[in-house]
C-alpha cells in the first residue's frame, strides 16, 4: 500500500484513477491541474509515487514534474505521466525531465496496479 498523488484536470478521470488505486488499497491525494500538484506535494509528506496528466491548465505535467523533482524530498520519487499524448518527442522530455513511466490513456486498472505494487517492493527493498 502506497501513499499516491494524482494530478488531472478531469474530475471524471481523477475519480475513475481514484477508484482504481482504492481497489489496490492505495491511499489517494487528488490535485486539479499542475500547480495545484505542485502545492500538494510541498504541503503533503510521505508521497510514494504521483501520477500526473500531462495536458492541464496552469503548469502542464512536465513543467510540474520539473518543479517537484526540485524539492529534496521527491528527487527520487517516481512520476508516471498518464495522458493521451503519444508523441515520442514529448516521452523523451519526460524521460529527461524525470518521469519513469509514460502511459497512455485509458488504462488498465490491473496492469497499472501490478506496476505500482512493482515500485513500491522495489522502494521497498
Amino acid at each position: 500500500m502506497g501513499k499516491i498523488l494524482i494530478v488531472d484536470d478531469s474530475d471524471m478521470f481523477r475519480d475513475e484513477l481514484k477508484l482504481a488505486l482504492k481497489n489496490g488499497e492505495h491511499e489517494v491525494l487528488e490535485a486539479s491541474d499542475g500547480l495545484d500538484g505542485l502545492n500538494k506535494a510541498k504541503e503533503s509528506s510521505g508521497i510514494d509515487i504521483i501520477i500526473s496528466d500531462f495536458n492541464m491548465p496552469e503548469l502542464n505535467g512536465l513543467q510540474m514534474v520539473a518543479m517537484i523533482k526540485e524539492l529534496e524530498q521527491y528527487k527520487t520519487t517516481p512520476i508516471f505521466i498518464l495522458t493521451t499524448e503519444t508523441s515520442p518527442e514529448l516521452k523523451q522530455q519526460a524521460t529527461t525531465a524525470g518521469v519513469m513511466a509514460w502511459i497512455v490513456k485509458p488504462f488498465v486498472e490491473k496492469k497499472l496496479l501490478m506496476g505500482i505494487s512493482k515500485i513500491l517492493s522495489m522502494k521497498a527493498s
